[in-house]
């Protein structure tokens, strides 16, 4: 099987990230955006997925979480894209729960190529750390655009709102997980025959 592995860079004004992943990998991460509770999430992400992620960041926040967050997710979104390339034999379609104490989060996914995202987390702080939970939301919202597929997001309960984000990625990593690996040989899962 060809390695689903893939790299790329980004630099803005406002940002400069390197990221790569190895879909195949062992869970490994070596991550660095300058916010410690994104770099927890990233690795739960890693460690569930399965996906060796690296990424390193550094972004403008003197002003504040929020470019640092999409462009991370823009990045990392994309890099998993080029990986998964024309996406030949994938699951396509997966659905995970993942429970931390007293939070349950859902999270359904497809990668049909189109990019859709619907996040409710019931947040009720304003920051995690130095993040801002709004950020959270927009970090699933971007990921998905680059990532070019359809993501649902849901609290099923909850009060601890780090343990909403954490059920988040945890979830999300169980869906990436199953949604990424090969079940199908060689054809592309859609009707079509081509996901886009």
């Amino acid at each position: 099987m060809t390695p689903r592995t893939a790299q790329t860079t980004r630099t803005t004004k406002e940002t400069q990230i390197e990221a790569s992943v190895n879909i195949d990998g062992t869970g490994e991460s070596m991550i660095a955006t300058g916010l410690g509770f994104l770099d927890h999430m990233l690795d739960a992400l890693a460690r569930h997925s399965g996906i060796d992620i690296t990424l390193q960041c550094k972004g403008d926040l003197l002003i504040d979480d929020h470019h640092s967050i999409e462009d991370c997710a823009l990045v990392l979104g994309k890099v998993i894209d080029m990986a998964l390339g024309d996406r030949t034999g994938i699951a396509r379609f997966a659905s995970a729960f993942a429970p931390l104490d007293e939070s349950v989060v859902r999270v359904v996914i497809d990668f049909s190529g189109r990019a859709y995202a619907e996040v409710e987390l019931g947040f009720e702080r304003e920051m995690l750390g130095l993040v801002a939970t709004e950020n959270v939301t927009h970090f699933f919202e971007s990921l998905a655009t680059t990532m070019r597929a359809s993501l649902h997001i849901d609290l099923i309960r909850g009060r601890n709102d780090h343990h909403k984000a954490e059920a988040a990625f945890k979830a999300l990593a169980i869906a990436l997980r199953d949604a990424t690996r090969i079940t199908r040989g060689d054809a592309i899962p859609s009707t079509k025959g081509i996901l886009s």
